[in-house]
């Protein structure tokens, strides 16, 4: 099945983002990933849970956390 998870992630400079993108292509079963600087926020999709993409980020040394509600469209 999948789904889609979206994170807020500190994205400062380059080599964060780097860390974040190494870390989630590692994942198993990803089928898209996407990284907005702006909004600091990760998409992955496939079949992997929101705990799975926290995991692999975490082991990179970056804080993931859960995207709730805080959208909006400018």
């Amino acid at each position: 099945m999948t789904n889609v998870v979206e994170l807020k992630v500190g994205l400062h400079c380059d080599e964060c983002i780097k860390k974040i993108l190494k870390a989630v292509k590692k994942i198993q079963d990803i089928e898209t990933y996407n990284v907005d600087i702006e909004l600091n926020k990760v998409i992955v999709t496939g079949n992997v849970t929101t705990e799975e993409v926290i995991k692999a980020i975490q082991k990179s040394g970056k804080t993931a956390t859960t995207w709730e509600g805080d959208q909006t469209n400018s």
